[in-house]
């Protein structure tokens, strides 16, 4: 296994890193203020300017993957105007975890990048036209209409919003909540999963259909806040369905296939997220680091008091073995496919936000008061590294899954 990515990667994550060094994290700040005032829905002109500016540096849209970005890429992408491999886009990914703008800067946030990836590898040419091409332009933004209030929704059979086929059209009923990115002024589509035919295999029940927000029966009930963060401009929404129509050409793939376009869809995307956590974690070290020889407390630096040499040492060595986890599944996505990957991917979604969690804590706590105050990203990291733990299905999920896995190697049956 050979996890050093190619000149051109290489080259990318270090301008990604340069440009979070040098033109995001002096803004951050201010950014930050104006979301939690009256223009919490609203994104602030300066975002704007970084995103243009990351636009003309070519460092937009890079998430696009090897072998499927095609013109899209040539048209509103990379330097080279090619996509990356897993294993390239890993470091990137990284970088812009280090900010809580950069991915949103670069045109590369969830669940965009996801939505996006579902119409390249399943969307028609109608759909790409329609959505993806303003999506990979920055004039939209989307949603993903999953998790519901009524149900278990780790368990994604669960799903009972309906979405009926009626001759040419399908109808949708039903409630969703935690719709990511339904809260941005930008939002125009969501991608919404519903039962279509309850009768056929558990896992040919479902479709997902493309909805536009303004369509008749779209409602956003609330926005959500997580353990009272709003995460503006983006937020997570309770929206409801009732008796919304739209044409049967918005399904995506055909009815009855949203569990394999959601298989398709999670792969690399779950590496996406485990690596701008590895990057989160870098930053909460980086500051515990700093204040800890910065600072002190009873005559001796705060790095020198109750173990905190070793609590660095401990963060070091649990950033480094998590990166090397993700880089493997990265690895084997790229060379054998999300099936052979499963329990790869499950074990980075299990020790990505967990690690993150522990090494952000740590960071907190050496910070005292100020940890826990908006003077600081800590706090907005820890509940980011929490939320993700349920977020991206829940870690008793994914330790299934690899247990199962791992059993069904000594002859246990499912």
């Amino acid at each position: 296994m050979d996890f050093r990515p190619s000149p051109r990667a290489a080259e990318l994550a270090e301008a990604v890193q340069a440009f979070v060094r040098d033109e995001i994290e002096p803004v951050e700040q201010r950014v930050r203020r104006a979301d939690a005032g009256d223009g919490r829905w609203q994104v602030p002109p300066q975002v704007r300017e970084l995103q243009r500016r990351a636009r003309a540096q070519g460092l937009w849209n890079l998430f696009l993957p090897a072998g499927h970005e095609g013109e899209y890429a040539r048209r509103y992408g990379t330097r080279g105007g090619a996509g990356l491999s897993t294993v390239e886009y890993a470091p990137v990914a990284e970088a812009t975890g280090w900010s809580f703008l950069a991915p949103y800067v670069f045109n590369c946030n969830a669940p965009d990048t996801g939505n996006a990836e579902v119409l390249l590898r399943y969307g028609s040419p109608q759909q790409r036209e329609r959505w993806l091409d303003p999506l990979l332009d920055g004039r939209i933004r989307s949603a993903f209409a999953m998790t519901e209030p009524g149900v278990a929704s780790s368990d994604a059979t669960n799903m009972q919003l309906t979405a009926v086929v009626d001759g040419d059209e399908v109808v949708l009923d039903g409630r969703k909540w935690w719709t990511t990115g339904v809260g941005h002024p930008d939002c125009s589509v969501l991608i919404v999963m519903g039962l279509t035919d309850p009768g056929a295999h558990r896992y040919a029940r479902h479709s997902m259909v493309l909805v536009p927000i303004d369509a008749p029966g779209v409602k956003v009930e609330r926005m959500l806040d997580t353990m009272g963060f709003f995460d503006e401009p983006f937020g997570h929404g309770e929206v409801s369905f009732t008796g919304v129509r739209v044409p049967l050409s918005n399904v995506i793939a055909g009815p009855g296939r949203a569990f394999e376009i959601a298989q398709g869809r999670l792969g690399p995307g779950r590496v996406h997220h485990a690596m701008r956590l590895v990057g989160l974690a870098e930053r909460a070290l980086h500051l515990a680091c700093e204040r800890a020889l910065s600072r002190t407390a009873f005559g001796k630096p705060l790095a020198n008091l109750g173990g905190n040499r070793e609590r660095i040492a401990d963060a070091r060595i649990a950033i480094n073995s998590l990166r090397l986890l993700i880089m493997h599944a990265a690895w084997k996505l790229d060379t054998e496919g999300p099936m052979a990957a499963m329990s790869e991917v499950s074990q980075i979604k299990v020790a990505a936000p967990n690690v993150a969690q522990r090494v952000i804590d740590f960071a907190m706590q050496i910070h005292g008061g100020a940890g826990l105050s908006s003077d600081f990203p800590l706090a907005a990291a820890w509940t980011a590294a929490r939320a993700i733990r349920l977020a991206d299905g829940p870690d008793e999920v994914h330790r299934g899954v690899v247990a199962r896995i791992e059993l069904a190697g000594h002859g246990a049956a499912r």
